[in-house]
This record gives C-alpha cells, sequence and structure tokens, in this order.
C-alpha cells in the first residue's frame, strides 16, 4: 500500500501542478479541471479505502501549499473523496468511459459539497462555491469530459498505482 500512495500523492501533485499552470491558460470562465482529483479517484477506485485517504490527505496538503486555501481544507476534501471512492473498489466493472465520467463527477460534487460546509462551519475564509455556481457547473463538466482520457491514460499506471493484494 504504501508503494502505490507514493506514486499516486507523485502523480497527483505532477497532475496539480499542470493544472495550476499549463491549464490556467486554457480556462473557461475560471475553471479547470481538477486533474488531481481524478487521479486521485482512479487511484482509490483501484486500491481502496484506506490507500485512497492517505494518498487523498497526502495529495491534498500539497495542493494546500500550492494554492491560496487555508491550510487543511483541500486535505479534508480529498480526503473523505479517497475514502468514500474506495469503498466503491471491486463494486463495478471500471470502463473506460462510463464509470471514470460517473466517478469523478461524483467526486467533483462531493467537492462541491464539502466546500460549502466547510464555508459555513469556518466562515468568509473559505469560498462559498455557490456565488460562482457557473464555475463550479463548468468544472465539473470538464472533469466529467476529461475523466474518460485521464483513466486511459492512468491504466498504463497501473502497475505502479496498484497495491499489493
Amino acid at each position: 500500500m504504501i508503494r502505490s500512495v507514493i506514486w499516486t500523492v507523485v502523480l497527483c501533485n505532477v497532475a496539480a501542478i499542470l493544472q495550476s499552470t499549463v491549464m490556467n491558460n486554457i480556462a473557461i470562465f475560471n475553471a479547470v479541471p481538477d486533474l488531481a482529483l481524478c487521479v486521485l479517484v482512479f487511484s482509490a477506485y483501484v486500491n481502496g479505502t484506506m490507500a485512497g485517504q492517505v494518498s487523498g490527505f497526502f495529495s491534498g496538503l500539497f495542493y494546500d501549499f500550492l494554492s491560496v486555501a487555508p491550510l487543511g481544507m483541500n486535505c479534508i476534501i480529498r480526503t473523505i473523496t479517497g475514502a468514500l471512492t474506495g469503498i466503491f473498489k471491486g463494486q463495478f466493472f471500471l470502463d473506460f468511459i462510463l464509470m471514470p465520467v460517473i466517478l469523478c463527477t461524483l467526486a467533483t460534487i462531493l467537492k462541491i459539497l464539502i466546500t460549502f460546509i466547510l464555508h459555513l462551519v469556518i466562515g468568509t475564509s473559505i469560498p462559498n462555491p455557490f456565488i460562482n455556481f457557473s464555475t463550479s457547473l463548468i468544472e465539473t463538466g470538464l472533469n466529467a469530459l476529461s475523466a474518460p482520457l485521464l483513466f486511459l491514460i492512468l491504466k498504463n499506471f497501473k502497475p505502479i498505482l496498484l497495491g499489493r493484494s
């Protein structure tokens, strides 16, 4: 499990850097696909709950340092997302069109809901995702559109992302 967590965090960090640099140049209404979230979803789905939540925590911690978000916000979001996605390990056949779209769409909706709950609990230091709801919808759509291609690419990394059984 340790090897898969390390590789997942590395790939999530590469995706986070890619989305914060290259993808920001092609943003649609300030929305870019959350590639790091989709990498986490793939890894959590193939590795299970424990690897998903540990990978989510450490990749979220890196993303907190990369973004202007309060420290811990992305840790919470990605830890919960990794844990909940890991529950579905082995429950469904992972095709490379429909399931990536469903999983990444649900993960993005979960991210929006957790961000809103954190906004209600903590206050204005965490932005309300429903103020810019169009941006949240566009991000959800971009994640859904990019998920099949990203999962197809990640399938090639499955040997290093897959924990020992």
